[in-house]
């Protein structure tokens, strides 16, 4: 689990999945992740939940951002932070050794620093753990992550086809 002033990120875990269902149901959050296909049943929300618990190891994984709100007796989750292997493009030579960060959140976190609040504290577990370089891939018609990207310090390194077969906006970060 990681903190930060007013955020928990911890492991998605089962209970979590009428949270899921909803975030990933909704086409304005979609849109831009993968090929933007909503997710409609509460199978595919269990699902997402196994994978992101799949991908935790000392240096990755997918966390459940929750708002740590005062006096509040539950968190409230606002979407997802990961830290985890990039896929390569098919096609694209070399080893995978590179470290995806990224961000998905539910509308009602929209706006209120959340991404970048919970990305930064990434970037820090990432550099506790020794990593030396991190990559963002956008949409290239995602400003608003592309401007989270830049407020940790990522450099715009231009438009690739080098990640999960599609056209995306590139960042790095150098640890």
């Amino acid at each position: 689990m990681l903190q930060t002033g007013r955020l928990r990120l911890r492991p998605p875990v089962q209970q979590d999945l009428e949270f899921v269902l909803d975030m990933y149901s909704r086409p304005e959050v979609v849109r831009y992740i993968g090929k933007g296909e909503v997710q409609t049943t509460r199978e595919q929300a269990a699902a997402r939940i196994e994978r992101y618990g799949s991908l935790f190891g000392p240096a990755s994984g997918v966390w459940l951002v929750e708002r740590r709100a005062r006096g509040a007796a539950d968190p409230e989750p606002a979407g997802f932070a990961l830290l985890k292997p990039i896929p390569l493009s098919d096609g694209v030579s070399g080893q995978q050794d590179e470290t995806e960060i990224g961000w998905h959140l539910h509308p009602t976190a929209w706006g209120q620093g959340i991404a970048s609040e919970s990305a930064q504290a990434l970037v820090e577990h990432a550099c506790a753990q020794g990593l030396a370089r991190l990559v963002a891939v956008t949409h290239p018609d995602n400003a608003a992550s592309q401007a989270v990207a830049r407020r940790l310090g990522m450099t715009y390194r231009g438009t690739t086809r080098r990640y999960y077969n599609t056209v995306c906006e590139l960042f790095d970060l150098e640890l």
